[in-house]
């Protein structure tokens, strides 16, 4: 089905596993491609509340694939070419300009359950980009990140402007982007980019407890409250938020996944949820999008 990741689905937990260990899981073409559609399922399938990227072996992922050498990122040369004119100047707003890094990462932004990263070696360039749009960041003691554009030549990618300073900082951002340093999971702990750090053996069951704990959660309330919290990013004043919020509470008191809710609470009994994200979701959702908005 892959060729470059393995994906499993038990217990409401998607396990996406980048597997190309002998590369250190090494990112391509290919694996964009994957990840971009292995995203496509998750989000269709209702039986996926929540989601864990990990790595395979001792890497999480090196970055891109040098394989081609100095030409590894003049994608002129990789089947591009077309956003080139025949007088050598560039189309830049042409499809083939986007960076295939940025096209995952904003997938993987787009997706309708939550997102685990569990870091459990090495991250750097793009290994650790297409971490940023996912909710939360785990590391082994072992992993070592770095933002390592500056010193290949070339700048960040994978949206990591806009990501990457709403997570840890300006400050932070500029610092590691600038120096492309590569530093270990205390530093990353410490500005911010990660949530908690694991020994090695302990990184995946600590990221599947996280899970489940979301997965005990009603997953339409949990789907519109992710996205109700990455778009609020983007929100100029409070009264956005207010408008999004009130319609989300409007519309979800009066589901049945709300007063399944209640009733379990006041039973003290687990909550079965009735509403899937594949068809409950509410008609003013995706609320960004729609012109009608007000």
């Amino acid at each position: 089905m892959f060729e470059t990741i393995r994906y499993e689905v038990a217990d409401n937990i998607a396990t996406i596993t980048l597997n190309r260990p002998d590369r250190l899981n090494a990112f391509n073409n290919i694996m964009s491609e994957e990840l971009i559609r292995v995203f496509d399922l998750t989000d269709a399938d209702d039986e996926v509340r929540a989601v864990i990227i990990t790595g395979e072996g001792r890497g999480f992922c090196a970055g891109a694939d040098l394989a081609s050498g100095g030409d590894t990122f003049d994608y002129a040369k990789s089947g591009r070419a077309d956003a080139i004119r025949e007088d050598g100047s560039v189309i830049w707003n042409h499809e083939l300009v986007r960076d295939n890094g940025g096209r995952t990462s904003l997938r993987i932004y787009d997706s309708l359950k939550p997102v685990i990263g569990a870091i459990n070696g090495p991250a750097v360039g793009i290994g650790i980009t297409m971490t940023l749009p996912m909710d939360i960041r785990m590391a082994s003691t072992n992993a070592k990140m770095g933002f390592v554009f500056a010193k290949r030549g070339i700048v960040p990618e994978a949206a990591s402007s806009w990501f990457l300073p709403r997570l840890v900082g300006i400050s932070q951002a500029v610092e590691w982007t600038t120096t492309g340093r590569v530093f270990g999971a205390e530093e990353a702990l410490a500005g911010g980019l990660v949530r908690s750090l694991h020994a090695p053996d302990e990184l995946l069951p600590a990221a599947y407890a996280l899970a489940r704990e979301i997965v005990e959660c009603a997953p339409v309330s949990v789907a519109l409250t992710r996205k109700m919290m990455w778009q609020g990013l983007s929100m100029q004043v409070p009264m956005e938020a207010h408008r999004v919020d009130s319609r989300g509470v409007f519309s979800r008191g009066r589901s049945a996944d709300a007063q399944e809710g209640v009733s379990s609470f006041l039973e003290k009994r687990a909550p079965d949820y009735p509403c899937r994200v594949s068809k409950d979701m509410p008609e003013w959702f995706p609320w960004w999008e729609k012109a009608e908005w007000a």
